[in-house]
């Protein structure tokens, strides 16, 4: 394994520990006709996530109001009430907008130093019922054994108090699990501490999985990493959004990995949804994880080797989200959906893809492993 992808996992998706969980698991179910209308409070609400939360709270009858810098695509939902301010109480006029206000539940989807998550959840405290943080799988210290569920242990920094994600973000999933902590210890047994892992669909900005479905697009020879059996673990943003709110709904707390999907997702899986998704010509040529790792492929969007230290990456278990009412639309849904969604971008945004192999670096390491087994491809064993 390359320190670059090494140092990757540890920084963005590391392994996990026992929060109390004491959730109304019983209470929860995947869908409910006449919810409740709740006042919800988003905290950020304007990127990904966020506006996958907005749409389906709407579609359940629910009153949004979001709080922001107002930076990040400000004229979204022009029809919602919108407080601005700053996480961080001591910029600007911080928190004051939120002061003496009301709300049944809030949603926390930009937080990441405990300290700024401990002065909103301390100020909402007293007139919030529900607190609803949104976390990472990256707060588990490892990945190498298949099944770890929400006990598993979390990573650690030296440094609680430091305020910035480190070299290769290695203090991101340790800050992520003290922001769960200082939530849970505002609001004890009001919390759910959600652990998303990778988050996919129409409107993500990394570009990782769409990669794959672009690529596959393309057509000709594509390079596929590992194996076609390599597990693979994503969720569709709509998936991961309407659980929340059906959450919040039943009132479930607790700590839950947010992943997905229930049945076994393949490497092979998606990119053959890809091509039925696009009826591309595309032909996938299986490269091995050690000789992409022996000619400088480090990474690739979404797939890691599952061996060794990352084992259980794309195994992690989903039990506890599952009794909680987590569905799954089928993989090649969220591929026709984010396919669509892309066309509609600028053309500048959609040649300026964010992840994956450039073409040329492609074809150079496909002439590589074809070199290597005499211009034969080579069949996975």
């Amino acid at each position: 394994m390359t320190p670059t992808r090494r140092d990757f996992l540890r920084g963005t998706l590391a392994a996990g520990a026992a929060l109390a969980m004491d959730g109304t698991l019983a209470q929860a179910r995947a869908r409910k006709d006449d919810p409740q209308p709740k006042k919800i409070l988003i905290l950020g609400g304007t990127v990904f996530l966020g506006p996958a939360l907005v749409e389906y709270a709407q579609s359940r009858g629910h009153t949004l109001t979001l709080f922001n810098r107002g930076k990040t695509r400000p004229n979204l939902f022009p029809d919602l009430e919108k407080l601005r301010g700053d996480r961080d109480p001591k910029k600007g006029d911080g928190l004051k907008a939120l002061e003496g206000r009301k709300w049944d539940a809030v949603i926390d989807t930009s937080g990441y130093y405990p300290r700024m998550v401990k002065a909103s959840a301390e100020l909402l405290a007293p007139n919030v019922k529900h607190y609803t943080f949104i976390s990472s799988v990256s707060v588990y210290e490892k990945n190498d054994k298949p099944g770890l569920d929400e006990t598993d242990k979390v990573g650690t920094i030296p440094d609680p108090t430091v305020e910035e994600m480190g070299k290769d973000f290695g203090n991101y999933g340790p800050l992520k699990y003290l922001c769960e902590q200082a939530a849970e210890k505002a609001m004890p047994g009001r919390t759910c501490n959600v652990r998303p892992g990778y988050i996919v669909g129409p409107g993500d900005p990394s570009d990782r999985f769409t990669y794959w479905p672009l690529r596959v697009a393309k057509g000709g020879e594509v390079l596929a990493p590992g194996t076609p059996s390599d597990p693979i673990q994503v969720i569709d943003v709509r998936d991961l959004a309407g659980w929340i709110i059906r959450m919040i709904e039943d009132n479930t707390t607790g700590v839950f990995n947010g992943i997905g999907p229930e049945k076994r997702l393949t490497m092979e899986g998606v990119l053959d949804a890809s091509k039925a998704s696009s009826k591309s010509d595309a032909k996938f040529t299986w490269v091995p994880a050690d000789f992409l790792e022996k000619n400088g492929v480090g990474e690739l969007p979404i797939w890691v080797p599952p061996q060794g230290e990352t084992e259980g990456f794309h195994r992690r278990s989903l039990g506890r989200a599952l009794k909680a009412g987590l569905t799954f639309r089928p993989i090649k849904t969220t591929i026709d959906d984010t396919l669509a969604w892309f066309k509609t971008l600028p053309k500048e945004r959609q040649e300026a893809l964010r992840a994956g192999l450039p073409a040329k670096r492609e074809a150079e390491v496909l002439a590589l492993w074809h070199k290597k087994n005499g211009g034969r491809v080579k069949p996975i064993e």
